[in-house]
C-alpha cells in the first residue's frame, strides 16, 4: 500500500476540507463577502457558500479559480480536496476495498 495512503488510513480526525481553510483562514484575512469572492471567481455566491459550509467539494474547476484570485495556483486546492475525498474513502465504508483483488498479468 502506497505509505500516504496507509498515513491517511491511520489518521483519526478528517483533514481540513478547503472549504474550512477557505472560511477559516482565508475569509479572515481578506475581508471579504461571500457575494465579492463568488463574482471575483466568476461562480455563484451558493457555489463559494456550499465549498465554505464543507456541503460541496472543491472541483477542479473551482481549484483553478481559487488558484488564479489567490495567487497560490490550483494544486494547493486540487491536493487539499483528494486528501480529504481519500479520507472520506478510507474511513467511511473502507470494507468495500478488501476484496478486491489486483489483475495479474496472464501471459
Amino acid at each position: 500500500m502506497d505509505k500516504r495512503i496507509d498515513q491517511l488510513k491511520r489518521r483519526e480526525r478528517r483533514p481540513s476540507t478547503p472549504g474550512a481553510v477557505l472560511r477559516e483562514v482565508v475569509f479572515p484575512e481578506l475581508g471579504i463577502s461571500q457575494e465579492a469572492f463568488a463574482h471575483q471567481l466568476g461562480v455563484s455566491r451558493q457555489t463559494i457558500s456550499e465549498v465554505l459550509l464543507e456541503k460541496r467539494p472543491v472541483s477542479v474547476d473551482l481549484a483553478w479559480r481559487l488558484g488564479k484570485v489567490l495567487g497560490n495556483g490550483p494544486d494547493l486546492w486540487i491536493g487539499m480536496q483528494r486528501i480529504v475525498d481519500t479520507w472520506d474513502a478510507l474511513h467511511i465504508d473502507a470494507s468495500k476495498y478488501d476484496d478486491i483483488e489486483p489483475l495479474r498479468k496472464t501471459g
